[in-house]
């Protein structure tokens, strides 16, 4: 018995290892929110609504994984994404801009934050939490010099992307009166999606992968072995700064609004996503697609909880950090076991 747990280890790693943790937990999770409370869960729109609601989220997730695994961290990305939402509101409405330049400035905003936080942290060996944090600080103070005042956006071009919605075939349902409703997920999902395969192939088939595994396990090695530790660093914040703008659009397409609270807390969810993923703090341990079921777990957990009746914010914080507590409890056990298997 104990050389089959042996050959069974051997064959995971530990990314694959909590990777499989975190799909095991969501699924037992799902289904039995389907099987105790029912309703909206046993339809396919509950979940593709999940995705709706969180495309933002898993993009700016995916881009925290990045950095985690490469042993940094960035607190900014919530500050980003509601900068990138108030400036192209403001764009959009005030200044008469299109759609294309809308998404330039998106990409342009996400692009100035990865550069300099990259470059400080990389080059200048200051602590990413420190550089992010002023990140954050300067990106909420931003938001609110590029308008105080939450207002809806009036562009008709805007609001006919925003409104497009992708019908998913055979997903459907039959409503209280008879007449079928097809399932749908907006244009973000479709867009979190792609960067969560691409991510996928970046981290499992390309050096720059490696790269981030291997300097976020142990730098001193990863010098020993010839990588670019300054660079690397450098392109895991540009990564994530990018990918924070990008979720700063898609979280636009999906409120239409410009607010300066807008994606309070999100950096602290994306943390917690990547966490529950099966992204280790200390670095060099990851899985992207263990990102997506951390997001996907995460917004489960709320769900349930607003069906339970606790609507209070207390009792998703409350439940949130449980979650969280349960999901390292369960990591640091599981790897426990499998360093104790793999000394016998």
């Amino acid at each position: 018995m104990n050389k089959e747990k042996k050959s069974i280890f051997n064959r995971m790693n530990d990314t694959n290892l909590l990777l499989t943790i975190t799909i095991v937990i969501f699924l037992a999770m799902y289904i039995g929110a389907v099987v105790i409370q029912g309703g909206g869960f046993t339809k396919p729109q509950m979940f593709f609504n999940i995705l709706n609601a969180n495309a933002a989220l898993i993009i700016t997730a995916c881009g925290m994984s990045i950095v985690m695994i490469s042993g940094g961290i960035d607190i900014s990305v919530g500050g980003v994404v509601a900068l990138v939402s108030m400036s192209c509101a403001v764009y959009l409405d005030y200044k008469g801009g299109s759609i294309i330049g809308s998404i330039a400035l998106a990409l342009g905003i996400g692009l100035a934050f990865g550069l300099v936080q990259g470059f400080l942290v990389a080059y200048l060996d200051i602590q990413p939490f420190i550089v992010s944090l002023a990140g954050m600080f300067f990106a909420r103070g931003m938001t609110t010099i590029v308008n105080t005042a939450p207002f809806n956006v009036a562009d008709e071009e805007f609001n006919a992307l925003k409104l497009t919605r992708i019908n998913v075939p055979f997903m459907g349902s039959v409503n209280k009166k008879g007449i079928y409703v097809p399932a749908y997920v907006e244009i973000g999902v479709i867009v979190a999606l792609i960067i969560v395969v691409l991510l996928f192939l970046v981290l499992r088939w390309t050096k720059l992968g490696r790269s981030f595994y291997a300097v976020g396990g142990n730098k001193q090695s990863a010098l020993m072995m010839g990588i670019n530790v300054r660079r690397t660093k450098f392109l895991s914040h540009l990564i994530c700064s990018t990918l924070a703008g990008i979720g700063g659009y898609v979280y636009f397409l999906h409120v239409g609004s410009g607010s300066a609270s807008h994606a309070m807390g999100m950096e602290m969810n994306a943390i917690a996503s990547s966490i529950i993923g099966g992204t280790m703090l200390t670095g060099g341990v990851g899985n992207i697609i263990g990102t997506l079921f951390g997001v996907l777990s995460l917004s489960t957990i709320q769900n349930i909880v607003a069906s339970a009746g606790l609507d209070q914010a207390w009792w998703t914080g409350i439940t949130i950090a449980a979650m969280l507590c349960i999901f390292l409890i369960i990591q640091s056990v599981v790897m426990a076991q499998k360093k104790k298997v793999l000394k016998a």
